[in-house]
């Protein structure tokens, strides 16, 4: 079903799929919201970011609508986005930083329109650079990171989350070096959750539903309290 489109900036969560614009500190942010079904929903809201801008990433992506999906399965309502510069973004790609300025944007949005929601990250790629270098500062209550690109960007001095959070990583990445990772992460004081995916490429080629899976069920123990219908 396509999204209903909405006017800039809505003062309400949209309480179905809709296709709106947010203001951003570069101009406006085209975005998408979603929410779960009324007996499964919590009090809890998704904002997902997506892979790299100038290599073709957009909130269309199919890792992303894949994540999208399986947190909304879950019980959380969902808003992507697109990074300035990106769609119908207003602005031009800033290197990962003013990207995070985007994102935290967004969040305020979703804590002005939802200020009871548990309001957690996830991205993939670029996206989940992004969503884990501001985890701390926006106040994440959970984070999940699909292919975070260690070794390709400087994930050294990143304050890291307490929150709870999961990495999914294949094993067979061609873009993101999946030892890099794994170094990484095991170099943490608290290392995240880790599912490594074993003959997965870097956009989940034939694994998209074995993702979705993976991601529903390492979250189950996190996800907030059921909203009272």
């Amino acid at each position: 079903m396509n999204p209903v489109m909405l006017p800039t900036q809505p003062d309400q969560f949209p309480a179905e799929a809709a296709s709106f614009a947010l203001s951003g500190p570069a101009g406006k942010l085209e975005a998408i919201s979603d929410v779960a079904l009324p007996e499964e929903a919590r009090h809890g809201t998704a904002v997902i970011c997506h892979p790299h801008p100038l290599q073709g990433g957009t909130m269309h992506n199919k890792v992303v609508t894949m994540v999208e999906r399986a947190l909304r399965e879950s019980g959380l309502d969902t808003v992507r986005f697109n990074f300035r510069g990106t769609g119908e973004s207003e602005g031009s790609y800033d290197n990962g930083n003013g990207e995070g300025d985007d994102l935290a944007a967004v969040v305020a949005w979703v804590r002005r329109t939802r200020p009871d929601d548990s309001v957690w990250l996830a991205g993939f790629s670029f996206g989940s650079y992004v969503s884990i270098r501001n985890a701390v500062r926006l106040h994440a209550d959970a984070l999940i990171s699909i292919a975070p690109p260690a070794g390709r960007w400087p994930f050294e001095g990143i304050a890291l989350p307490a929150c709870p959070w999961l990495v999914v990583q294949g094993e067979e990445d061609e873009v993101v070096d999946p030892q890099a990772v794994f170094d990484w992460i095991d170099g943490m004081e608290h290392p995240p959750e880790l599912v490594r995916m074993p003959e997965t490429s870097h956009f989940f080629h034939r694994r998209l539903m074995d993702l979705r899976g993976a991601v529903k069920h390492a979250i189950q123990t996190w996800l907030p309290p059921l909203r009272q219908r």
